[in-house]
């Protein structure tokens, strides 16, 4: 059974740029290391990047949360130095969840990455929702929410949906 690790936008902006925070520098190790397992025992990692551009405030999400961030080609928008690996797949995202998922043929999958409260339980919700029937995990070491708290909410959403959390 081939296994995916999903690193949901571990971008610069949501680290210590624009919107980043304690937690999220927290985890850039914990994700390394996972992110080094799954490529040297052969699985397949995908990273996704927040992806917005120049009129991000003139869009709903900028109305909500007017912080410019992850603008595309900026260092905000760039995968943290030192979790890149070869052969990983990148995936733009407009928006909290990508909604392309059902064009991959998932067997089993892990996320983890940033925001716990907003894109990596909109994208394990969405994965869920596609595949019923796989396996879909979120490992909470290698999480980190806008805060505590939401972080621990989101991992009981997750929970209640029939999504691992370990």
């Amino acid at each position: 059974m081939r296994k995916t690790l999903i690193v949901v936008d571990m971008q610069n902006d949501f680290i210590d740029g624009a919107l980043g925070t304690s937690e999220a520098a927290s985890i850039v190790e914990n994700v390394k290391k996972k992110i080094k397992e799954y490529s040297e025992n052969g699985g397949e990692v995908i990273f996704t990047r927040d992806t917005h551009y120049d009129d991000y405030l003139e869009t709903n999400e900028g109305k909500y949360l007017p912080v410019p961030h992850c603008i595309e080609g900026t260092k905000g928008w760039e995968i943290r130095e030192g979790l890149e690996v070869e052969n990983a797949t990148y995936i733009n995202k407009n928006s909290f969840g990508y909604t392309g998922w059902g064009d991959f043929d998932l067997e089993d999958v892990e996320l983890v990455g940033l925001c716990t409260d907003i894109c990596v339980v909109s994208n394990a919700l969405l994965i869920k929702a596609i595949y019923p029937e796989i396996n879909v995990t979120v490992d909470s070491s290698c999480c980190a929410g806008v805060t505590p708290e939401r972080h621990r909410a989101a991992l009981d959403t997750m929970r209640s949906c029939q999504v691992n959390v370990i």
